[in-house]
């Protein structure tokens, strides 16, 4: 049933009012790299939880993009692009070749999958895993992942 205002969101108006804010644009010129984790046993929770007691400080009620870095063979940047986009992730191509152990590039680029959502352990495990299957089955690896934020004045005011 629909309201007056043409709105069918019942439980958002109950509990969170009105209009929401507009989502993240992850293009943004003001974006701050706010939690990272290139080491492959590191859990989430505990970058996470890094990251919200350092500078520029994550902000876990807020929206963030989550960023993915996978190093795969430049012959299945489309199928891991076009296979990541089924779950909202946008890609962002660095063009850079990566060497291999021995030093040598043998056709191997670096590819950044994005998407914005609010950012928690949970998902944020969930997402990593998942980037290191579709990697995997690629015949690639994943470097790490990051988040960034908008960064807020009190971030640079040395608290």
């Amino acid at each position: 049933m629909r309201t007056r205002d043409n709105s069918t969101g019942w439980l958002r108006r109950l509990f969170g009012g009105g209009r929401s804010a507009p989502p993240l644009d992850p293009d943004r010129e003001d974006l701050v790299v706010v939690a990272s984790c290139f080491d492959d046993v590191e859990a989430c929770s505990t970058t996470l939880e890094r990251a919200a007691s350092e500078t520029p400080v994550w902000r876990a009620d807020e929206e963030a993009v989550l960023r993915h870095h996978l190093r795969l063979p430049a012959t299945t940047l489309g199928d891991a692009e076009s296979i990541a986009a089924q779950d909202g992730y946008r890609p962002r191509r660095t063009g850079v070749a990566v060497a291999d152990a021995s030093g040598a590039a043998e056709g191997t680029v670096e590819l950044v999958l994005q998407r914005v959502q609010v950012l928690d352990a949970l998902h944020c495990s969930q997402e990593r895993s998942r980037m290191a299957g579709l990697a995997q089955r690629l015949g690639g690896d994943v470097a790490g992942w990051d988040a960034m934020q908008p960064v807020r004045e009190t971030d640079t005011q040395g608290n």
